[in-house]
């Protein structure tokens, strides 16, 4: 082959790639721009956010009789908590055009089946984040801070509750930062959301053959030893939390389970259809589910 036809193919091979880069570079500029205006639009009605969440607060402050009144310990705190808030409500707004923009990138280059079988996870992704998020915000966040707030004691003018002779009534009250609320309460809202991505994610390995529900079932314990481990790691060090986030999860992946095991029966079915099958392998996996029952 000439130097010129060997220099002519290696273009023809060039090009294609030249032309996924480029179209990868227009969805991630599509896709920021649109993250900067819901960031921008966030921005501008920050406070409403802001007194939205901390609406858990709030509420189990009133409880108490007390007024839900947080401060700023540094001049530009106020400033950080309105970008928290912006980049947080941001993201969720311009999710569904992060995820087209990658659908529309990922879509051409996957047959049919393949477009039939992704589509359903990348609209039960986001679905579960917000049904994880709403759990955390509506749920696990009143219950954490009424556990926290109740650590609370009130000397003058309060219910004394150091009655030690001769020693003066002490109060320790709540005055949260700003701050401070906002990062617990977006671990809280970005941890259960996550964590509420456990199904989505083993469903999908189960679907490409990488996880079976009887390696799953197999591995129960270690499932608990992580499940455990991180509940420790994302949740602050209060007991009700991490056994809510333990049974939550623990949860999850028992229907994770369910799900890839009805995956890998319609596998089967599809296989045994087409004559992909024979007798032997499917005993196989029968004897194999039943006796992991």
């Amino acid at each position: 082959m000439s130097d010129s036809a060997r220099q002519d193919d290696i273009d023809d091979k060039g090009a294609p790639l030249i032309e996924h880069l480029a179209e990868l570079r227009s969805r991630l500029i599509r896709s920021v721009l649109a993250f900067i205006v819901a960031m921008v639009a966030c921005f501008t009605v920050a406070t409403p956010i802001f007194n939205f969440l901390t609406a858990p607060l709030c509420s189990a402050l009133a409880d108490r009789g007390q007024d839900c009144d947080l401060i700023f310990i540094s001049p530009q705190e106020g400033f950080f908590v309105a970008i928290k808030v912006s980049l947080l409500g941001g993201f969720m707004l311009a999710f569904p055009v992060i995820a087209g923009q990658l659908w529309r990138f990922v879509a051409p280059g996957l047959y049919r089946s393949e477009k039939n079988a992704f589509l359903p996870f990348l609209i039960a992704s986001p679905f579960m984040f917000f049904l994880g998020a709403s759990f955390a915000f509506y749920v696990v966040t009143p219950l954490a801070y009424n556990f926290f707030l109740s650590f609370q004691q009130f000397g003058a003018g309060g219910e004394v509750i150091d009655d030690l002779p001769g020693a003066a009534p002490l109060s320790v009250v709540f005055q949260g930062s700003a701050q401070a609320y906002l990062n617990l309460t977006i671990k809280f809202i970005v941890a259960f959301g996550m964590c509420f991505q456990l199904p989505v994610l083993l469903t999908l390995m189960g679907k490409a053959g990488l996880v079976s529900a009887v390696g799953l079932k197999a591995g129960r314990k270690w499932a608990i030893v992580g499940i455990l481990t991180l509940a420790a790691l994302v949740t602050p060090p209060d007991v009700i939390t991490q056994v809510i986030l333990f049974i939550v999860v623990y949860g999850l992946y028992e229907v994770s389970i369910f799900l890839v095991g009805h995956v890998e029966k319609k596998r089967r079915e599809e296989l045994r259809r087409e004559g992909l099958l024979d007798e032997e392998d499917d005993a196989y996996f029968a004897d194999e589910m039943e006796g992991e029952k």
